[in-house]
């Protein structure tokens, strides 16, 4: 109970009424909320039977005590084969190349017609002698038959090819591999090579290249272009100057300096 004022007097107020909307709870009520939950659980379980009959189950049966066997027999041949030190395949088989290839092993295949006698200019067939000459002429065919030069010609591309094994003396800020027939005069010479011409070559606009050497420049061996060039040519005059400063120091008129170096300073 609560008191309130109001203009000093004293007025007594009552509580108010209790309202409960619920319903009363009854023995007839909760059998109603029993039966419809035993309802709504018999219908779940109708429905999990149905689902159940619905759906298809495979059940396995081995046979107890008894393993497969573990082997699979021939295998066929592999399309390819690893390698273990690259990583890679290192060998792929095709089985369509294997069947064209048997198919057409089948198939005879007639030899190769005799070629005919080499025969000379009067008309009679080489000799062996003759045969081993005309073969040693060229480097054969894997070589694009890299002639052999005549031997009228040697003396003349011996200076050539001696002027490209001393191309060390050339150039201070080269080193070249020396060569196997160094030092032994025409001897050395390789029994086939060939000295070729550089030929002039365009521009794609059809003018000339500016790598092409002036027809002034131009010369007919490779010694005759050594000598006019002039950085070569000041090399080689330097080196000469310096050898000829070293043999002169120990040549003729040289006794006059050596004694007054072994004479004493005291």
């Amino acid at each position: 109970m609560s008191a309130s004022t109001s203009k000093g007097k004293e007025r007594a107020v009552s509580p108010e009424p209790y309202n409960d909307s619920e319903p009363d709870v009854t023995p007839e009520y909760l059998d109603s909320l029993l039966k419809e939950a035993r309802d709504k659980a018999r219908a779940a379980k109708q429905l999990q039977q149905q689902t159940e009959e619905e759906d298809d189950v495979i059940v396995l049966q081995a046979e107890p005590g008894k393993i497969p066997s573990l082997n699979p027999g021939v295998l066929p041949q592999p399309y390819f084969i690893l390698d273990k030190r690259r990583g890679g395949p290192s060998s792929i088989r095709d089985p369509d190349v294997e069947l064209a290839e048997k198919a057409s092993s089948s198939y005879v295949v007639p030899a190769p017609p005799i070629p005919p006698p080499e025969l000379t200019k009067s008309g009679k067939p080489l000799t062996k002698r003759e045969r081993k000459e005309l073969k040693n002429k060229t480097a054969g065919p894997d070589w694009f038959d890299l002639p052999a030069p005549a031997e009228a010609d040697l003396p003349r591309l011996y200076r050539e090819v001696e002027a490209l094994r001393l191309r060390n003396q050339l150039d201070p800020k080269r080193f070249y591999r020396k060569d196997e027939g160094e030092g032994k005069g025409i001897k050395g010479l390789p029994k086939h090579f060939a000295i070729g011409t550089i030929i002039t070559s365009t521009t794609p606009f059809g003018t000339p290249s500016a790598d092409n050497l002036t027809r002034a420049n131009r010369k007919r061996t490779l010694v005759d272009e050594l000598v006019d060039d002039a950085e070569a040519k000041r090399y080689a005059k330097r080196k000469f100057e310096d050898l000829q400063t070293v043999r002169g120091a120990k040549g003729r008129n040289t006794l006059a300096a050596k004694k007054a170096m072994r004479r004493g300073k005291w």
